[in-house]
């Protein structure tokens, strides 16, 4: 059976029209003779919506009971016996009520799609899992209901649903989508212009990416190759040189001029693995890159022309912009070079050569560390010194040996010094040889005369292969120890990448394996002040910098007290202590450093968020009470202004019963009120961490009643069981019955009928304990945590049980006593609430004592 196809409506908020638009495609598909059922679509009061159901079948929901309320859900049973050709499923990131069938209704979704049912469903942008954070950023508000990312991308056609900031805020003024007392605290809020627009740039941007990705699956399955410029992307490419910065930076420039545009540098590596760049610069260059919102890319090959443009071809890139080279003009006579190869062969991709500060000044040509140690070499020569002539006796005594005998006798030896001694002995053995051979075995004998062109063209064949014997040994042992080194320096930043990703504290452990690596007493990050920059010789000053981090034994405090100084930019230095390091560890050292700057920078990052966050949470809590105010306030306002109008009114006359309706109707109404203020007042003093808590010996047997008493006659079947010798709690009088009263509220609310909730109470460990236990729907335990914060209506649809505050006060005043409560599973099912508090200490018994 052939897989249904998935047809989603994207948004950037709710109200944009994407149920509207989803059933206009489902009318349209109905009157081509398409079989359409509704599954479900939530209008949420909204007329318009409402009338385009029109004549669409729909499948009833079923009903599921929660926590004593009564919920309704798409019956997805049901659609699967129907089987449409086409259903219409509403809401795609929704949480389903607990006891369905699967916990989202995505995956009701995918059962339907899987069963041959195409499906047209809906979803906002901040239910997008990858942009959940982002959102809440932006607006204040944390959307708990998400959907995977990969499911809307796996849907075979998305689609946006756009509108204009102003227009929905118009939207709004009207009453299409929400209701008249909620408009003020929405357009206040989450509907603010500012909101709104970078919802619209979220959605936009995350439906581009989603096209890029249709894109790129079209050209591979069409096997298209030519650069399509549906999108500018502008790679910069990297050798590795002091030229890379300016590079980088031009290429953001030129990405910069077109919205949206990508920026990715990338360096091609030799596949030997042996001519590499310095790691140094690399890593600087590719912080830079990704500071400027890049991406940092490394591929190998041989043919460094070929494999930019390859890779510039796999990401469709459009601009390619490269150096200016930095070879000589002798150089550039002998070969074209990288940049004006790479122009000739790449087609529609425009090539961009930036000159630079390092252009034409040729490259700077390393010293060439010696093939084979010094001990080595003297060895090479002093076995040329006294190899050679001992030979020639061997040779002069041996008889019957022609020339060609003792040439070949001589190369071998010469090899053999170029094995032990490396090229510079092997030429000297090369040049002593030919004078040897010369002068005793060719006539006329001891002269350097040679009589016959034969051996004058043996002794030269022989000097020309002695050399070339001698510069391929040479260069394989070179090569030998390079590769050598290649690999001890990759395993030592292998080592410390991974040190640094599995330490808890980046910069210390990335300095600490410096510090073990090269043997160094003290390794120091110092810090040039901000002052210090323009000042002549205030950078030689000990005032003028700073330790910023540092490991090992008396650190260096300036540049000058230490063996060797890696300059990272312009304020950061890195100080090595100890020992001074040989110029070929240079490279691994100013890598590490390089590291070092990442790893600082990424530390000061966090210490801004950990400092930024509890203004954020203020701030978070600030809007949430301004909502609340604006919203959970009017009702007990309006029902009180409402009560008291009536009965002020001339125009009605009121027998007695309806004034005492009236009356109480005013009063539960200012109760709610003083309520709600009371608590939003307590959690202000919890968050700035002003409650006043004065504990004192109370009895649970007294404070239990008491708030049941406040709670009025629906706690008159509530049990309790209090032991008469339970030790006293130490506890605020006040705040425990407050918090009682919330807890027991929340288990009245949920018990079910005929089945009241019980109080029990013990003591162990110094503690005592009271358990509120309910028979309830209970919560699932992976939520328990959700009901103590802020704000939560944990299974509430009503919006008229208040803001969410009692449990999270609750916790709150708890904690401020000393004790704590938490959620257990009732035996049986339900929800138990257990409180622990410190018990009152018994006068004449140490503290501590056993109860």
């Amino acid at each position: 059976m052939p897989r249904g196809e998935l047809r989603i409506y994207l948004g950037a908020a709710p109200g944009v029209g994407k149920t509207y638009a989803m059933l206009e495609e489902a009318r349209r598909r109905a009157g081509r003779g398409t079989d359409v059922v509704v599954g479900l679509v939530e209008t949420h009061g909204r007329r318009h919506t409402a009338a385009m159901i029109g004549d669409l079948e729909v499948v009833p929901r079923r009903t599921v009971t929660y926590r004593g309320v009564e919920f309704t859900e798409m019956d997805l049973d049901a659609v699967l016996a129907r089987r449409p050709e086409v259903a219409v499923v509403d809401e795609l990131a929704h949480t389903n009520v607990p006891g369905s069938a699967n916990e989202k209704r995505w995956q009701d979704i995918q059962r339907l799609c899987d069963a041959g049912i195409t499906v047209l469903s809906t979803v906002n942008i901040q239910h997008l899992e990858s942009v959940n954070d982002v959102v809440a950023q932006i607006t204040g508000t944390t959307q708990r209901e998400t959907v995977p990312d990969e499911i809307v991308r796996a849907a075979e056609q998305v689609e946006l649903v756009d509108m204009t900031p102003q227009a929905l805020r118009q939207r709004m003024a009207h009453g299409n989508i929400y209701r008249p007392d909620r408009i003020d605290a929405a357009l206040g809020n989450y509907f603010r212009v500012g909101n709104l627009t970078a919802l619209r740039e979220l959605a936009l941007l995350w439906l581009a990416d989603k096209v890029d990705d249709q894109l790129d699956a079209y050209r591979a399955q069409h096997g298209i190759s030519d650069t399509w410029e549906a999108r500018e992307r502008v790679v910069v490419a990297l050798t590795g040189g002091p030229e890379g910065e300016t590079l980088i930076r031009r290429a953001a420039r030129v990405a910069a001029r077109s919205k949206g545009a990508d920026l990715l540098a990338v360096h091609v590596a030799r596949n030997d693995g042996l001519a590499g760049a310095d790691p140094a610069q690399l890593a600087r260059q590719r912080v830079l890159a990704e500071s400027l919102g890049g991406t940092y890319h490394q591929v190998l090959g041989t043919d460094i022309p070929a494999a930019l443009l390859d890779f510039a071809r796999g990401v469709n890139a459009t601009q390619l912009v490269l150096g200016a080279s930095r070879r000589g003009r002798f150089a550039q006579l002998l070969s074209p070079g990288v940049g004006v190869t790479t122009t000739a062969l790449s087609g529609p991709i425009d090539v961009h050569l930036v000159t630079h500060p390092e252009a034409g000044r040729g490259r700077r040509a390393a010293r060439m560390p010696a093939a084979l140690s010094r001990r080595r070499q003297l060895l090479g020569f002093a076995l040329t010194g006294a190899g050679m002539p001992l030979l020639t006796l061997i040779l002069t005594v041996l008889p019957d040996l022609t020339l060609t005998n003792d040439i070949l006798i001589f190369l071998a030896a010469v090899v053999g010094v170029a094995l032990v001694g490396g090229l510079w002995p092997a030429l000297v053995a090369a040049f002593g040889g030919s004078l040897l051979l010369n002068f005793f075995f060719t006539s006329p004998y001891h002269t350097l005369t040679i009589a016959e062109a034969d051996n004058l063209l043996a002794l030269a064949v022989f000097v020309g292969v002695a050399l070339a014997v001698s510069g391929v040994v040479d260069i394989a042992a070179r090569r030998t120890r390079e590769a050598a080194r290649a690999a001890a320096e990759a395993q030592t930043l292998a080592t410390v990448a991974g040190s640094v990703l599995r330490g808890e504290r980046p910069l210390p452990a990335l300095l600490d394996r410096l510090r073990e690596t090269f043997a160094l007493r003290a390794v120091s990050v110092l810090e040039l002040a901000a002052d210090a920059g323009g000042r002549p010789g205030r950078a030689r000053e000990e005032q003028a910098w700073r330790i910023v981090a540092s490991v090992g034994d008396t650190p260096a405090g300036t540049p000058d007290a230490g063996e060797t100084v890696v300059p990272v930019d312009e304020r950061l230095t890195v100080v090595l202590s100890g020992r001074r390091l040989a110029a070929a560890d240079r490279r691994v050292v100013e890598a590490f450093a390089a590291q070092a700057a990442v790893a600082l920078r990424q530390e000061r990052l966090a210490e801004e968020a950990a400092t930024a966050r509890p203004l954020a949470e203020a701030d978070r809590m600030r809007t949430a009470l301004l909502a609340a105010v604006s919203h959970d306030l009017r009702t007990p306002l309006a029902s009180a202004k409402a009560a008291v109008s009536s009965l002020r009114s001339h125009e009605v006359e009121f027998d007695d019963d309806d004034r005492e309706e009236l009356l109480a109707t005013a009063d539960e109404s200012l109760d709610r009120l003083h309520r709600l203020v009371a608590n939003l007042l307590d959690m202000s003093r919890l968050q700035a961490g002003v409650l006043g808590v004065t504990a004192t010996a109370i009895g649970l047997e007294d404070a239990v009643p008491r708030a049941l008493d406040e709670l009025g006659p629906g706690a008159a079947d509530v049990t309790t069981d209090i032991p008469a010798d339970l030790p006293a709690a130490l506890a605020d009088p006040g705040l425990l019955e407050r918090v009682l009263v919330n807890v027991l509220a929340n288990a009245l609310r949920f018990s079910p009928p005929g089945q009241p909730p019980a109080v029990t109470a013990s003591a162990h460990a110094g503690q005592v304990e009271l358990r509120v236990i309910d028979t309830g729907p209970g919560i699932p335990e992976d939520e328990w945590e959700h009901v103590f914060l802020p704000f939560q209506r944990l299974g509430d649809r009503d919006n008229t049980t208040g803001v969410g505050l009692g449990l999270a006060l609750s916790r709150g005043m708890i904690m401020a006593m000393g004790g704590g409560i938490t959620p257990e599973t009732t035996p049986g099912g339900g929800l138990t609430m257990v409180i622990r508090l410190p018990a009152a200490p018994v006068p004449g018994e140490p503290p501590g004592a056993p109860r």
